[in-house]
C-alpha cells in the first residue's frame, strides 16, 4: 500500500510541475518515486521518508542547478521583447536621417530614425539601437 501512496504523490508532485516549469516541485517527485523504490523493497516508513528527503535534497542541490544552467531558466539577465532589441546592433537597409529610414535588426526590418537630427546615415552601415519609440528604433552611428 506504501508504494502505491508514494507513487501517487510523485505522479501529482510530477503533475504540478508541469504548471510551474520551475524545476522546483519535480525534485520532491523524484523524492516521492525513491521512496516507493524503498517501499517495494520492503524498507519501513522511516527508511522511506529518509529516501524521500535525501533524494529530494540531493537533486535540488546537484540537479536543479544543472538543470537551470542547460535550460537557461535561470537567467534573469536576459532581455526579451523590446528590451532585447535596445542596445543591439542593426544594418541600415535605407539611408537614415532625423525624419525617417529603415534598419534590419536580427533579421526584422524596423523604421528607424537618427537620435542626431544632423546625423545621415547611409546604407550598408551598422547603427547601435539607443531605444524604441513606438514602432521606429532611435539610432546612433558610433
Amino acid at each position: 500500500m506504501a508504494i502505491i501512496v508514494w507513487l501517487i504523490i510523485g505522479v501529482a508532485l510530477a503533475i504540478a510541475e508541469v504548471f510551474t516549469t520551475t524545476f522546483l516541485i519535480v525534485m520532491f517527485a523524484l523524492g516521492a518515486f525513491a521512496a516507493a523504490g524503498a517501499a517495494a523493497l520492503g524498507a519501513g516508513l522511516l527508511v522511506q521518508v529518509a529516501a524521500f528527503g535525501g533524494v529530494s535534497a540531493l537533486s535540488l542541490w546537484l540537479l536543479r542547478p544543472a538543470l537551470q544552467r542547460h535550460l537557461n531558466l535561470g537567467g534573469a539577465g536576459d532581455s526579451i521583447g523590446l528590451a532585447a532589441i535596445e542596445g543591439s546592433t542593426a544594418v541600415v537597409v535605407e539611408e537614415i536621417d532625423a525624419e525617417h529610414g529603415l534598419v534590419k535588426i536580427d533579421g526584422e526590418m524596423w523604421r528607424a530614425r537618427s537620435h542626431d537630427a544632423t546625423q545621415v546615415i547611409p546604407v550598408g552601415e551598422q547603427v547601435r539601437v539607443l531605444h524604441v519609440k513606438g514602432a521606429t528604433a532611435i539610432v546612433w552611428k558610433d
